[in-house]
């Protein structure tokens, strides 16, 4: 007898994600005048309303309502009588500079933007060496997206969650127990005829895709509380970076806490994590073990990592773990200014990142997921191997 894992993921269209990607949108607004722009924007929505709030040392000029105005209606709330429009929303905006004592330790020491712990984690469930479920969730809420905007379910809106419930023996995964679908949706739309329509045009194309290919035994919960047709921020407050489980591994690696979404690279919350996924990426490209998990640690101000953990779980190929961390730490830059140039993380890359999950992307020819490439596998390889 196998074990079950399950992990979750939502749309663009959930209320926390939409702040998510409105905290993005503005971090990527002052890069794109202001590579050096130091950003940390929270958002929150409800009924007919959108707050933004924050801390930002740039010189670049943001029109912030606009950016949340152009973020929402580009999800997909141009819907009239839903509760929540681009243009009939009220916006409050309180951002203001940020604290010189923060600006000292960071830019004249280029040290880290605030203490903090950040995990990444690889393995070798699927080609892009992420966990199975966490990747499908993902997958199924980006197919509902594309087939929501090509007008293919003319009944959904944009909020929908996804869960996936996967069987293993052992790190394994064997076949797809279950898959639950909630999907926001028109008040006449009929139940049957949805949920008909969610497995021929969003299941059933993801699953023909997924590599390795797991058998589905068919077991769908669609709308398990029966009916959806209040949703979005008008049926859930939202704020930024309450997904923080869903923008990572779903579960099966540990998180540190600190949310990704509306902080410039300086925050080591986000850049130590891209460059943590990026080095446990490369470990299980490399061969050196089957399961990877790296924890980096900081303290404001300060330059160096305290602390640098190289987990396998049993899965390692080289007995000596300390040569593993030493060999991680010539290879890979760990000081945050460092990682920032090293991943690029100074151009307007992150509003892509605010949905369907920061890892398990491919790279974009705009730098964007440069934390998912594996082009230092070879030389972990030879170092070690």
């Amino acid at each position: 007898m196998g074990t079950m894992f399950t992990s979750e993921s939502v749309s663009e269209g959930h209320p926390d994600k939409i702040c998510d990607q409105i905290s993005d949108a503005v971090l990527d607004a002052h890069l794109q005048d202001d590579p050096d722009a130091h950003v940390a924007c929270e958002t929150l929505v409800t009924t007919n309303f959108c707050l933004l709030a924050g801390e930002v040392k740039s010189h670049s000029n943001v029109d912030y309502e606009k950016v949340a105005r152009d973020t929402i209606r580009m999800i997909g709330y141009d819907i009239p009588d839903i509760g929540f429009h681009f243009s009939e929303n009220k916006y409050e905006i309180k951002v203001h500079s940020q604290s010189p004592d923060i600006n000292h330790g960071v830019v004249d020491n280029e040290g880290a933007g605030d203490q903090g712990l950040m995990f990444g984690f690889a393995c070798r469930e699927t080609e892009v060496l992420m966990p199975y479920p966490i990747q499908l969730a993902h997958r199924l809420l980006e197919q509902l997206s594309e087939s929501r905007k090509a007008g293919e379910l003319p009944w959904a809106r944009p909020d929908a969650k996804s869960q996936v419930t996967v069987m293993y023996e052992g790190h394994t995964p064997v076949g797809i127990d279950e898959i639950l679908l909630s999907v926001h949706h028109a008040p006449d739309a009929e139940r049957e005829a949805m949920e008909s329509e969610i497995r021929e045009k969003v299941i059933i194309p993801v699953l023909d895709k997924c590599k390795p290919a797991l058998k589905w035994n068919g077991k769908l919960l669609y709308n398990p509380s029966g009916r959806f047709a209040i949703g979005g921020p008008h049926g859930d407050t939202g704020l930024t970076g309450r997904k923080i489980i869903v923008d990572s591994y779903g579960g099966s690696g540990r998180h540190g806490g600190g949310a990704f979404s509306g902080k410039d690279s300086t925050k080591v919350d986000r850049s130590a994590a891209y460059m943590a996924r990026h080095i446990a990426k490369n470990v299980v490209k490399a061969g050196i073990a089957d399961r990877c998990e790296i924890q980096l640690a900081y303290a404001i101000g300060k330059a160096e990592p305290v602390s640098v953990m190289v987990e396998t779980f049993g899965t390692g190929k080289v007995s000596d773990a300390d040569s593993v961390e030493m060999v991680i730490r010539e290879i890979f830059p760990l000081r945050p200014y460092r990682i920032i140039e090293y991943l690029g993380l100074k151009k307007p890359i992150f509003s892509r990142t605010s949905s369907f999950g920061h890892f398990g992307r491919e790279s974009g020819a705009d730098g964007s997921f440069s934390w998912e490439k594996t082009d230092r596998a070879e030389e972990l390889a030879s170092r070690l191997l």
